[in-house]
């Protein structure tokens, strides 16, 4: 993974919301011919994995406006405290905290105030790449 694109009818609020939540701004802007912000980038985690926030309006015709399809998660050192977070900035509860064997891997996900499903999750395989590259 890279990048992952999520859609809102007003980038400039996803993108606050996103900020807030992250702690950082976008790196990039870029507006639309009308001069509202269309696209706006995040560079995040250890290893500035990009999220992307794109107008609506670019979405293409045949694609699901509703919460569905594959959910991406996020490694997130503390799980509860990220998901408690994200539902007090006004996100909803898509999937709740769900333990997956017993290997440490536990997934959460919610959808953010613009209809994206955000996953996050602890990953153990990810911390031992994680110590593994430094």
């Amino acid at each position: 993974m890279s990048t992952i694109n999520f859609w809102a009818d007003d980038v400039e609020e996803a993108a606050a919301w996103y900020a807030e939540f992250l702690g950082l701004e976008p790196y990039f802007r870029r507006s639309g011919p009308d001069g509202r912000l269309a696209y706006a980038e995040f560079r995040i985690g250890d290893y500035q994995d990009e999220l992307g926030i794109i107008d609506s309006r670019y979405r293409p015709p045949a694609s699901a406006t509703e919460p569905g399809g594959a959910v991406m998660h996020w490694h997130v050192d503390d799980l509860s405290a990220t998901v408690e977070r994200l539902l007090s900035l006004g996100a909803v509860e898509y999937q709740p905290v769900t333990p997956r064997g017993d290997a440490g891997f536990v997934t959460a996900s919610v959808v953010d105030p613009f209809g994206n499903i955000l996953g996050v999750m602890t990953n153990p395989h990810y911390l031992a790449i994680l110590a593994d590259s430094h």
